[in-house]
């Protein structure tokens, strides 16, 4: 995973991520984010890769951006193509997605806490308040 910063678009997975989104028919973005963060969720105990968490994240950054209090996604790694408005009901999905990303096991919660494992939770707790009080 190329990663260069902490954001949600910060690494080549995100971005990469992005391009599905782009590519997704208007009408099926939110079903691709949503499809995101029940994967993310399905893995129950299990183990959690690092690329369905990023890719989690990177969801509910978008998610997140159209909440109040939200900021826009504004990389140039994120979509390029402007999304619809995203039905409230990806709300919860996207918390409880950032709820098991940031618990054991999972694989991007392992590599961050390597480096600057409490600026980038602090980045993803900041995501789920604001999804949390939409």
């Amino acid at each position: 995973m190329g990663t260069w910063d902490i954001g949600p678009f910060d690494n080549d997975t995100a971005a990469d991520f992005s391009s599905t989104v782009d590519e997704a028919p208007e009408e099926k973005k939110a079903d691709v984010l949503l499809a995101t963060f029940r994967e993310v969720t399905g893995t129950g105990d299990d183990y959690l890769d690092s690329d369905l968490a990023v890719e989690a994240i990177a969801s509910a950054a978008l998610v997140a951006a159209q909440c109040p209090g939200g900021d826009p996604v504004t990389t140039a790694y994120g979509p390029k193509k402007p999304l619809p408005v995203l039905p409230a009901e990806l709300r919860p999905a996207a918390v409880e997605a950032l709820d098991r990303v940031l618990v054991e096991p999972s694989e991007l919660l392992e590599l961050w806490e390597e480096s600057a494992g409490e600026e980038w939770k602090a980045g993803v707790r900041k995501l789920r308040t604001v999804l949390a009080g939409a």
